[in-house]
C-alpha cells in the first residue's frame, strides 16, 4: 500500500525581505527629487506594522507604490499588505499606517477546505492545523491538481506550498 503524500498551504511573511523592501524605499524616499522637503519617511511600527509619514497626502500614497514596487522585485505578494484606505492626519503630518497579514484566519482555512473537498480530487483531504492547512492524498497527481486549484481561485492571501512529501 503506498504511502500518503502531503503538503502545508501556508501565509508566511519573509521578514528579512520585507526589512529589505523597507530599508531600500526608505532610501529612495531620502534621495529622490520628487520627494525632497516633504519629510517623507517610512519605518517599522511594532511587530507588524509599517507606518509612512509625509508633509501631505499624496507624497504619502506615493511613498506606498514606491514600497509596493520594492516588494515585488523581491518577488513578495502585495496581499500581505493591508493598507489604510486614508492617511490620517496629525497636526500638520500624514500619517499612513499598514499592517502585514500573516498565517491563515480559521474562516479562510474553512474555504480553501471546503473548496477542495467540493471542487477537488475524491480522496483528498484537508486538515487545518492553527495558522495551516495540511493536504494529504494517497496520489501525488491529485495533490498537484489541488494546487493548482487553491492557485487559480483568488483568496486575499499570500499562500504558499510548503513540506511536500
Amino acid at each position: 500500500m503506498a504511502a500518503e503524500s502531503s503538503f502545508d498551504v501556508v501565509s508566511k511573511l519573509d521578514r528579512q525581505e520585507v526589512d529589505n523592501a523597507l530599508n531600500q524605499t526608505g532610501k529612495e524616499l531620502s534621495q529622490r527629487f520628487d520627494f525632497k522637503g516633504t519629510g517623507t519617511t517610512i519605518a517599522w511600527q511594532g511587530e507588524d506594522g509599517i507606518e509612512i509619514k509625509s508633509g501631505s497626502e499624496e507624497r504619502a500614497a506615493a511613498a506606498l507604490e514606491v514600497f509596493k514596487e520594492k516588494l515585488v522585485k523581491r518577488k513578495l505578494s502585495l496581499k500581505i499588505l493591508d493598507a489604510a484606505e486614508e492617511a490620517k492626519i496629525s497636526g500638520k503630518e500624514y500619517r499612513l499606517p499598514i499592517s502585514l497579514k500573516e498565517g491563515i484566519s480559521s474562516e479562510d482555512a474553512k474555504k480553501i477546505s471546503k473548496l477542495i473537498r467540493d471542487e477537488g480530487p475524491k480522496g483528498v483531504k484537508a486538515q487545518i492545523q492553527g495558522e495551516e492547512l495540511r493536504v494529504s492524498s494517497k496520489k501525488k497527481d491529485d495533490l498537484q491538481s489541488v494546487m493548482n486549484l487553491i492557485k487559480e481561485k483568488d483568496f486575499d492571501l499570500a499562500l504558499q506550498f510548503v513540506n511536500y512529501r
